[in-house]
């Protein structure tokens, strides 16, 4: 038992370092200032500056590019829920015709990689009056994170057994209303899941953001213009302003996803 609880907690050390270090090391670079990047070994604790962050902040267009991005993850976010749910939810309720080869479509779409649909997409959007919108981007970023959207939700729904439904029915719950009242509630915290997935997915993704936009560009498709040629900490400090979001939402829904692995939040 101690040998196994050794292995146990020694993954988890490695699991966090993988994790944590290079976030350390990127904000170390963004509150050190040129110093820090350069310096060697680092100091777990170099004298904090905000003074990069803060040039990184006036850089022009920065903010603007950041509201296209938290408008692109949100609608990202919503779409996947609203397609992905219920797409899960026939897969896990009902039996019909090609269900496993319509899982294995939806797992190919992500087969396609995005460089090679650019050029079509960037000419279908055009014609459908979508190019260089938060919405069409918005759209692509749907379809990245969709696959993942539908089978998480049915794994979800086929775990809550169809007989809490049929009781809400037998109780005079209509079939939205046993939905609503009985396994939404039990679903929140994988749909939780679902969310969180949606919107680092948009939050992080460029290719795309880069190739559909050209004056509203999402905050990674900016700094990968912007910073190209730009000093280390500079970048350092962009890296850090992207990852901040997507921690403080994962943050934000934490309750959910401790009650999905059956861990008590406090």
């Amino acid at each position: 038992m101690t040998l196994r609880r050794g292995i146990f907690l020694s993954g988890v050390a490695v699991l966090c370092a993988w994790t944590l270090v290079p976030i350390w090391l990127i904000a170390l670079g963004a509150v050190g200032g040129r110093a820090a990047v350069t310096t060697w070994p680092k100091s777990f604790f170099p004298p904090a500056s905000l003074s990069t962050l803060a040039a990184f902040l006036e850089v022009q267009g920065v903010w603007a590019a950041t509201l296209v991005s938290v408008e692109v993850a949100a609608l990202c976010m919503v779409f996947s829920l609203l397609l992905g749910a219920p797409a899960g939810y026939a897969l896990a309720r009902y039996s019909f015709r090609g269900a496993t080869t319509y899982r294995l479509l939806i797992l190919l779409t992500r087969a396609f990689p995005v460089g090679i649909l650019a050029l079509p997409l960037a000419v279908t959007f055009i014609q459908f009056d979508l190019y260089d919108r938060p919405l069409g981007v918005a759209l692509m970023h749907t379809a990245l994170a969709l696959p993942f959207a539908v089978l998480v939700s049915a794994s979800l729904f086929q775990a809550i057994p169809r007989e809490f439904e049929e009781a809400a029915w037998v109780f005079g719950c209509s079939r939205l209303r046993g939905f609503l009242r009985v396994v939404l509630p039990l679903a929140l915290p994988g749909i939780a899941a679902t969310a969180i997935f949606a919107f680092v997915i948009s939050w992080n993704e460029v290719f795309a953001a880069a190739v559909l936009t050209v004056r509203h560009r999402t905050l990674t498709a900016y700094l990968l213009t912007v910073l190209a040629e730009s000093p280390l900490h500079v970048q350092f400090a962009g890296g850090f302003m992207l990852i901040v979001p997507s921690v403080v939402f994962i943050f934000l829904v934490r309750k959910h996803l401790f009650a999905m692995w059956g861990i008590a939040s406090r």
